[in-house]
């Protein structure tokens, strides 16, 4: 059986991973010719109409990556993404950063590590995942203050970093061309190696 809900890693025609698709949208690009090459295992064979003189039927290969014409020039150094809860958490690997528990999503919270309360901010490198249990013991107070230790200093994810941290099932071709991109000093390195 043929699992339609898997996502194929769509990059510029440099290799910079873009975004995540969904198979009728690769077929869009393919259709439209702006499929530069492609890479990666083949994910789909999509069959066609058949072709009134040829008698042929028409078929596609959609593999797991696909680079595109053109290239975004916006996603370099500057680049930050969007903070969301789920991201948030799965870049911190669903671990409470406080007790280095691991929990479910729903028992998750996103802690300020300088409260708002205090001048903190909103922001990738303000924000660590924590379990409910330690958000209410932290309150609006530093570490410091409530006593406790931070296992690890927050940071900003790069494009690359943000495409995997938005997957929901990433193929192991697509893992290995995404850690390509990653920064050699990514925290998301060593936090990879532990699931594998």
């Amino acid at each position: 059986m043929i699992d339609l809900g898997l996502q194929i890693l769509r990059t510029d025609v440099s290799g910079m991973p873009m975004e995540w698709i969904n198979y009728q949208d690769a077929a869009r690009l393919y259709h439209g010719e702006q499929v530069a090459y492609t890479c990666g295992e083949r994910m789909y064979v999509i069959h066609g109409g058949i072709n009134a003189r040829s008698g042929l039927r028409s078929k596609l290969d959609v593999h797991s990556i696909i680079a595109t014409y053109g290239n975004n020039k916006s996603l370099h150094d500057s680049y930050v993404p969007p903070l969301n809860n789920r991201t948030l958490f799965k870049r911190d690997a669903n671990l409470c950063l406080y007790c280095g528990e691991h929990f479910d999503r729903k028992d998750l919270s996103r802690d300020h590590v300088r409260p708002i309360s205090q001048g903190g901010t909103d922001l990738w490198n303000n924000v660590v995942t924590a379990c409910k249990r330690c958000n209410n013991h932290k309150a609006g107070q530093t570490p410091e203050q409530a006593g406790m230790q931070l296992l690890a200093i927050p940071f900003i994810p790069t494009h690359a970093e943000y495409i995997y941290l938005q997957g929901r099932r990433v193929l192991a071709d697509q893992m290995k061309f995404l850690l390509a991109h990653f920064p050699r000093t990514s925290p998301l390195h060593k936090r990879l190696s532990k699931l594998t």
